[in-house]
């Protein structure tokens, strides 16, 4: 849509021009020029970002705002374990993959010990079930990582203890796929294959 199209009048102060439909053809051609130099540089700050966000993963970091459990190091710009939260995704796995609690008492159970969402603009809020249910099958906790489709190995996340071993999230991701399947089947029975 074009300045005439609408039939406005448009102020430019900053280059002292007045468009409308009785502006002069030269100072609607310099305005168009100006208008797709701005476009090329937004859509080629785009590419950049997407371009450095591509090589972070393929090096093996992170390239986003860290998840639940891991903090963003704003100095080595680099995701990290927190040293707070990130033993009480650990626990979140362990009760979990023991079978005998469900998602919901999970949820229960980690906001009273202190583990709420962390994105929450208006303070710390309990967890949703979905929410619960997107942690325990995110392989980040394993140390991989999807991005773009791709799945990427991390690096350099070290600590004393992982966050989370393989078997617990293996073992808590098959519980929620099998907890799925019976919801959606309600004839669907558990047998030691279901596992």
């Amino acid at each position: 849509m074009t300045i005439d199209d609408l039939g406005v009048e448009v102020h430019l102060f900053k280059e002292g021009v007045v468009l409308s439909l009785d502006s002069r053809s030269s100072e609607k051609f310099v305005h168009g020029i100006r208008v797709l130099m701005a476009k090329n540089y937004i859509d080629n700050l785009s590419e950049e970002v997407r371009k450095g966000m591509r090589e972070k993963a393929e090096q093996g970091h992170w390239p986003a705002v860290a998840h639940l459990g891991y903090r963003n190091n704003t100095t080595t710009r680099r995701m990290e374990i927190d040293p707070e939260r990130g033993p009480l995704v650990a626990k979140r796995f362990e009760w979990y993959a023991r079978g005998d609690v469900s998602q919901k008492e999970v949820t229960r159970r980690a906001f009273s010990v202190g583990l709420t969402h962390n994105r929450s603009r208006s303070g710390p809020r309990r967890m949703t079930k979905s929410e619960v249910h997107r942690l325990l099958r995110n392989p980040i906790y394993v140390g991989d990582f999807m991005w773009n489709g791709r799945l990427y190995r991390i690096g350099r996340i070290r600590s004393s203890r992982r966050d989370c071993s393989k078997c617990y999230f293996r073992t808590a991701r098959s519980i929620a796929e099998v907890f799925l399947l019976l919801t959606l089947r309600a004839d669907a029975k558990i047998t030691s294959h279901s596992w």
